[in-house]
């Protein structure tokens, strides 16, 4: 119980919000904010929602459940995905085997690991679609097919420049999900 005020009191802190702020915009009793944060009563329901809402933060992420935060094995986690360069589909095997096995385990993991396999997911299509285009418009001899080649190849250095960048990041500590979402096939 002493976690979850301690947690809430100082993520309003990092934003820069007052006991009176967070209860404004939470529409919650200042009092409750107070009891809270001086664990002496602990947020349940409508009311974790509504802090943590105010807070940008997940509730799973403050109850955690005996999650624990680790940063190295996000750092893998990102570059696990350059395994597409000797494993085809490899990008989403090994992140996906190495989701499932820890996401219930590591605080952040399992946003950050959706994200990135929808992104790997999405990018794996555009990434055959690319190269099959080129490969047929190379054989029928029609138009400029090189367009889809250099198209293939942007998509391939964006693959890996991308988890190397995200690994950097979340070495500097920022452990939010990084991966643009465009398509949520997993959640």
């Amino acid at each position: 119980m002493n976690e979850i005020g301690k947690k809430i009191k100082e993520v309003r802190k990092k934003k820069g919000l007052s006991q009176e702020e967070l209860a404004e915009s939470s529409k919650i009793n200042l009092r409750t904010i107070q009891r809270i944060e001086n664990s002496e009563s602990e947020p349940r329901g409508k009311t974790l929602n509504l802090i943590c809402e105010v807070l940008e933060i997940n509730a799973e992420d403050i109850l955690d459940y005996g999650k624990q935060p680790d940063k190295n094995y996000i750092i893998i986690f990102h570059l696990s995905v350059i395994t597409f360069l000797v494993i085809p589909v490899g990008n989403i095997i090994l992140p996906l085997i190495l989701w499932l096995t820890k996401k219930d385990k590591i605080i952040g993991l399992k946003e950050i690991g959706a994200n990135l396999l929808n992104f790997q997911i999405i990018w794996t299509v555009f990434s055959f679609i690319s190269i099959i285009a080129f490969a047929l418009f190379k054989i029928m001899h029609y138009g400029d097919h090189k367009i889809l080649f250099y198209i293939f190849i942007g998509l391939y250095a964006l693959n890996i420049i991308l988890p190397i960048f995200f690994a950097i990041k979340t070495n500097n500590g920022k452990t939010k999900s990084l991966y643009p979402n465009f398509i949520r096939l997993i959640k």
